[in-house]
C-alpha cells in the first residue's frame, strides 16, 4: 500500500470513528474536477463523509461537488473507491456539521417518528390531467396524470425511465421510484404546496 493509499484509509477511518453513518437512500447529481456531471444515489453518510453509488468513480484525492435531494450542495474529495462508487469527505464548517448531523438524523428516523412530513398525503385526481414531462437530457413527453399528492405523482406515460431518473412535471422537481403498466410513480424532491398540484394543468 503506497503512503498515499495509507493516508486516505487513515483519513477515511477518521471520519467513520467521529460521526456516525446514517444509512439512507437520496438521489442526487456530482460533478468532478474535470466538470463532468453524472447522477448518483447515496448509500450511507455522516457529516464528514459519504458512499455514492456513481457510474464513474473518478480518482482518489479528486475534488467532488455533489447536490443531494433534501440535503443540497456537499462538497469534498474521493477518499475509496469501491466497485460501483466511491465513498468522499464532506468538508464543512462546525456549525454546518451539526445542521447536517440534525438533518442526517431527522431523515433517517422520520418512518419512526411518523413526522408530518413523511406522512402519506392524500391523493388526488386533478382536474385537468394532461401534463408534460421533461428528462434533464431536455426530451419531453406528454403525460397523462392518474393522481397526484403533495409528495408524488402516478403518471401514464409511454416511456419508461429509468428508476431513480430526474424528470420535471410541469415545474416539479422529482424522481422516477417505481414502474407499473400504465406508467411511472413520481417522488417530489420536495413536498409542494396545495395550490401548486391545483394549478398543474395550467403550467
Amino acid at each position: 500500500m503506497t503512503a498515499l493509499a495509507q493516508e486516505d484509509v487513515q483519513l477515511l477511518s477518521e471520519h467513520e470513528r467521529q460521526f456516525q453513518r446514517v444509512d439512507l437512500t437520496l438521489f442526487g447529481r456530482y460533478m468532478l474536477a474535470n466538470r463532468q456531471e453524472f447522477p448518483c444515489q447515496l448509500l450511507n453518510m455522516s457529516p464528514g463523509s459519504a458512499a455514492m453509488i456513481t457510474p464513474h468513480s473518478g480518482e482518489i484525492n479528486e475534488r467532488v461537488v455533489a447536490y443531494i435531494d433534501h440535503l443540497g450542495r456537499i462538497e469534498g474529495k474521493i477518499l475509496r473507491l469501491f466497485h460501483g462508487g466511491f465513498a468522499m469527505s464532506v468538508n464543512a464548517s462546525e456549525q454546518k456539521r451539526d445542521k447536517l448531523a440534525a438533518k442526517l438524523t431527522w431523515l433517517a428516523n422520520r418512518h419512526e417518528l411518523n413526522l408530518p412530513e413523511d406522512r402519506r398525503h392524500e391523493r388526488v385526481t386533478p382536474k385537468k390531467r394532461t401534463a408534460v414531462i421533461k428528462l434533464e437530457d431536455g426530451r419531453t413527453y406528454n403525460a397523462r396524470i392518474i393522481d397526484l399528492s403533495l409528495s408524488g405523482a402516478a403518471v401514464e406515460l409511454s416511456v419508461r425511465p429509468a428508476i431513480g431518473t430526474v424528470l420535471w412535471i410541469a415545474n416539479m422537481r422529482g424522481r422516477v421510484v417505481r414502474h407499473f403498466d400504465e406508467g411511472v410513480a413520481v417522488e417530489f424532491a420536495a413536498v409542494q404546496k396545495r395550490e401548486t398540484l391545483e394549478n398543474i394543468g395550467n403550467q
